[in-house]
């Protein structure tokens, strides 16, 4: 099962290192980190997506809490959170196949930021089965260079974390 912990810590060096530590030193893997400074510039938000049971969510999140530079630790569930990622996709495109790669970017309603001679690059923000789908449709024309984001959430309405 995955988790999405929103995690406040002080915006100071050096903290990234002792949190990543902590899920290396656990053997706990991270599928998507996204870290950004706060509406409070003393304050960042790490948005981590941690897989494991409750159990190993519970573990996590209290190695997190013992943190001295942690603020606060909030799971936040699917049905609760607001949640994106962005791509950038450079796709092998010539004037045979351009139409074709505009309709798809069209459909997903992704944007080209570059067009060359021999490729396009294309932004896509959604959830992550948004990015999966436009990259399987764009894979057979050839893609020379993918970047993602991780994944960044927050809670619904006027609760925050």
């Amino acid at each position: 099962m995955r988790h999405t912990l929103a995690v406040l810590v002080e915006n100071k060096s050096g903290v990234l290192t002792r949190v990543a530590g902590l899920f290396s030193r656990r053997g706990y893997n991270i599928d998507s980190l996204a870290v950004g400074v706060t509406e409070d510039l003393s304050i960042s938000r790490m948005t981590i997506v941690v897989r494991g049971d409750d159990h190993v969510l519970e573990q996590v999140t209290k190695q997190l809490n013992k943190l001295i530079d942690v603020i606060r630790v909030t799971d936040l569930g699917a049905d609760e959170s607001v949640e994106r990622e962005l791509a950038l996709i450079k796709v092998v495109a010539d004037a045979s196949n351009r139409s074709e790669i505009i309709q798809i970017v069209d459909i997903f309603r992704a944007r080209i930021i570059d067009v060359a001679a021999k490729s396009m690059t294309i932004e896509v923000t959604g959830d992550e089965g948004k990015i999966m789908g436009i990259e399987q449709l764009l894979r057979p024309f050839g893609i020379k260079e993918m970047v993602r984001t991780g994944k960044v959430a927050m809670t619904r309405g006027i609760k925050s974390v």
